[in-house]
């Protein structure tokens, strides 16, 4: 009997499968997995341009500058990512005055709160290089923008390279919190499944968790041979 349960919830999930790929695209707009994977995709992206870049504001700025950026990524770090999507999207829309899209929101919010991570492990990074590095690039005259890009920000990444994998596994996982401001996402579309039915939550979910495990797998594997296929090109 239990076998047959277990069959009958499987066959709800391979009957809805296309709409759990991408919802009702194209006749809306795109939903499901592939939503998931795009704004993930997206927030990766943005939040690893922002955490570079206050990263090495971290390691360069001094004085009020260098305390207001510290509060601001402390801020983000501290604050529930649930809230930051919360206030996103309903503050962006009164400040700029126009009807901003809530996947956009969510993407934004998952970029900052990611950012703030990644920046403070680039600043690790980059302050674990010796300073013998900085002063011989110095004496041979380089500037100090140069120094950064050529010689200390490549080692950095590659040095916290796990840290920030880990960070974009995490903003893959919290992209499902989406589904509280609507947005037809992977785990917003198995939940109306599952409220639809109400009988086969077990297998419902059960697929999700393999789905999401079989993503931030895959992203870990295609970083790892990445790092590897560079490692040995270099010797």
């Amino acid at each position: 009997m239990a076998i047959d349960e277990l069959a009958a919830g499987f066959a709800v999930i391979v009957d809805n499968l296309d709409y759990l790929l991408w919802g009702n695209y194209p006749d809306e707009a795109l939903g499901g997995i592939a939503l998931t994977l795009l704004m993930s995709l997206a927030a990766i992206v943005v939040s690893t341009i922002i955490g570079i870049i206050t990263g090495i504001g971290l390691t360069i700025l001094t004085g009020w500058k260098r305390h207001l950026l510290v509060i601001t990524l402390g801020f983000l770090r501290a604050i529930p990512i649930l809230m930051l999507i919360f206030w996103t999207y309903f503050l962006l829309p009164v400040l700029f005055k126009v009807d901003i899209p809530a996947t956009f929101t969510v993407i934004m919010a998952l970029a900052l709160v990611g950012g703030a991570y990644i920046a403070n492990a680039v600043y690790a990074g980059m302050i674990a290089i010796s300073q013998e590095q900085w002063q011989a690039a110095y004496s041979l005259g380089f500037k100090r923008s140069q120094i950064i890009g050529y010689i200390i920000l490549p080692q950095a990444l590659k040095m916290m390279m796990p840290s920030i994998v880990n960070q974009w596994v995490s903003l893959i996982k919290d992209s499902s919190l989406a589904y509280i401001v609507s947005v037809a996402e992977f785990t917003f579309l198995a939940t109306q499944i599952n409220n639809s039915t109400m009988i086969y939550p077990t297998e419902i979910f059960l697929f999700v968790l393999m789905v999401y495990v079989i993503i931030c797998w895959s992203l870990d594997f295609m970083v790892n041979r990445l790092n590897k296929s560079k490692a040995i090109k270099s010797n």
